[in-house]
């Protein structure tokens, strides 16, 4: 299938407006960059794993509003705190961000119980727990106080064994979160044990259903990783194509896919989207995606240049953009396709990594016909040039040949 049948499209001769558009993108994500920088200290807004803090896992019974979260956790004085939607839409479940980054168990109820006191309606009632967010210890020790059963001797052992059956049934059976106390007694729970846990407990409309910190050290090392595991499919893309064609193609082909990286963060920091694990695996796969494409125009002049010899590098440059553009139409295409359709209904989980790669698909077609290919005609007209130069004739040694004809003479 081809959807252009012999073009003839005189892509160098506009090469120095696609330049242009390259460098205009470049130094707004540059800028961005900059100026994020100077206010924050961090180049790109990162995400938990490489600044290091708090994660926790909230789930609603009803669809969480994100502002009235965000205006509760601000008014708890947690600042700066990112909330986003996590998972289908249908388990109305968020990810709240917080910048605890201490690596105890005393940061782990920190974390857990901020977010709970910050979304805890502001008269919960009287004297009562929250059974949503209460431990099976919690629940125990509530019973055995009760003592709704009459258990006698083995109480203890006997209300343990029935706290750890209702929570079990609250995070498994009704999905981590309960709109009643009553709705424990489809578990199985003794009628009087439910009448019971109604006295000493209330439900909120929430449940903290995990959480997770990432130390400051970990996130320092996480971004080391990153940027090697990005520098060295570099390198190791230039030897590639150093062995398989020449120096220069390797060199416009990294340049063309630095390109595409620094645009793909760039845009990153414009949007103010965080950078996680997630979008700097997209960037390796982009990286990987451009040089494929770089590589087969590249393949197809090398052949040109064989066969084509009476004609200009340039002419043949644009000959193989044109005779590859079909294929390089059709596959980005359909590539695009399909990632932008991770990105519509992927869902907030994601959104940064497809978001990275939709962006990452156009710049790096475009980079492999309008940066990657005019690098090698730019390299042979500077070659050229540099031939033509008439050779210069040293000062020093043109003064040392007259003094030698004046001794002479």
């Amino acid at each position: 299938m081809e959807f252009f049948r012999n073009p003839n499209i005189q892509f160098l001769k506009y090469k120095w407006y696609f330049l242009a558009f390259s460098l205009v993108f470049s130094l707004a994500g540059l800028i961005s960059m900059g100026v994020r920088k100077h206010n924050t200290g961090e180049w790109v807004p990162l995400g938990v794993e490489f600044r290091g803090g708090t994660v926790v896992y909230v789930k609603f019974t009803h669809p969480p509003d994100n502002n009235a979260i965000r205006s509760a956790i601000d008014k708890s004085g947690l600042h700066n705190a990112r909330i986003q939607r996590f998972g289908e839409a249908k388990n109305n479940e968020v990810l709240i961000a917080l910048d605890i980054k201490e690596t105890s168990e005393q940061a782990l109820d920190q974390g857990k119980n901020q977010i709970i006191g910050a979304l805890e309606p502001v008269t919960p009632a009287a004297g009562k727990k929250d059974l949503n967010n209460a431990s099976a210890l919690d629940v125990s020790e509530f019973l055995m106080s009760k003592d709704p059963l009459h258990a006698g001797t083995d109480a203890a052992q006997r209300y343990a064994a029935l706290a750890q059956q209702i929570t079990s049934f609250r995070d498994k059976d009704s999905g981590g979160v309960l709109s009643s106390v009553n709705d424990v007694s489809r578990g199985g729970i003794a009628a009087e044990v439910v009448g019971s846990l109604n006295d000493g407990f209330y439900v909120s409309d929430f449940a903290v259903r995990n959480v997770e910190i990432v130390g400051p050290q970990v996130g320092q090392q996480l971004q080391t990783q990153a940027k090697l595991a990005i520098l060295y499919s570099l390198l190791g893309m230039l030897v590639y194509l150093w062995f398989r064609f020449e120096l220069i193609y390797g060199v416009a082909a990294v340049v063309a896919c630095f390109h595409d990286t620094l645009i793909t963060v760039g845009a990153f920091s414009l949007l103010n989207i965080e950078i996680s694990l997630t979008v700097v695996a997209a960037v390796l796969t982009l990286v990987g995606y451009s040089m494929n494409d770089t590589i087969v125009v590249f393949d197809r002049i090398r052949e040109n240049v064989k066969l084509l010899r009476r004609e200009s590098l340039a002419e043949i440059v644009d000959r193989s953009i044109n005779q590859t553009l079909s294929r390089t139409v059709l596959t980005s295409g359909l590539t695009f396709l399909t990632v932008l359709s991770l990105f519509l209904f992927g869902g907030e989980v994601l959104h940064g990594f497809s978001l990275a790669l939709v962006i990452g698909i156009v710049i790096g077609t475009y980079s492999s016909i309008f940066i990657a290919s005019p690098m090698l005609v730019a390299y042979q007209d500077w070659r050229l040039r540099k031939a033509r130069q008439p050779a210069q004739v040293a000062v020093a040694s043109g003064r040392r040949d007259r003094e030698k004809v004046r001794a002479k003479g």
